[in-house]
């Protein structure tokens, strides 16, 4: 199933693969043909360290690849309705809150950027202006939020 992310995700995605295709790769290489150059590579801890970083490294574009081709651009037409891409402002009994939604490989709560498949993103999706929506966090705590404006 196609996950939805905003252009500027994307962007960040594509970014970054190319990075590690045509930068980290070819340093990485370096670094292998710099540990082979030590000599036996049974005992040779640099070129075991180069080869864990080189998986690490391949695992990463594999992981970038997949959710590059696994993704759709949220189509953010102006909506009155909470959808991916959406910015609202809440209020609750601690105040008011500004909230971005989006999907959980751009999710970052500590810059208001709200996973939909958190429980407080899954409470948000498909709301309107005016909305109240309750959700209980893993841990238990009971939070309830009035939408003030969806942009």
């Amino acid at each position: 199933m196609k996950k939805q992310i905003t252009k500027e995700t994307l962007a960040k995605l594509k970014e970054e693969l190319e990075y590690l295709k045509k930068t980290k790769r070819k340093e990485m290489a370096e670094r292998l043909k710099e540990a082979i150059s030590f000599g036996d590579l049974k005992e040779n801890a640099a070129y075991h360290e180069a080869k864990d970083s080189q998986g690490f490294l391949e695992g990463r574009i594999i992981e970038l690849e997949h959710m590059i081709s696994n993704s759709i651009i949220t189509d953010l037409k102006s909506s009155d309705k909470v959808i991916i891409g959406s910015k609202i402002v809440v209020t609750s009994d601690d105040g008011k809150d500004e909230f971005t939604i989006v999907s959980p490989i751009e999710s970052n709560p500590l810059e208001g950027k709200i996973s939909e498949d958190s429980p407080i993103g899954k409470s948000f999706i498909g709301k309107r202006k005016g909305d109240i929506c309750e959700t209980v966090t893993p841990s238990g705590e009971k939070l309830k939020y009035k939408i003030e404006e969806i942009d």
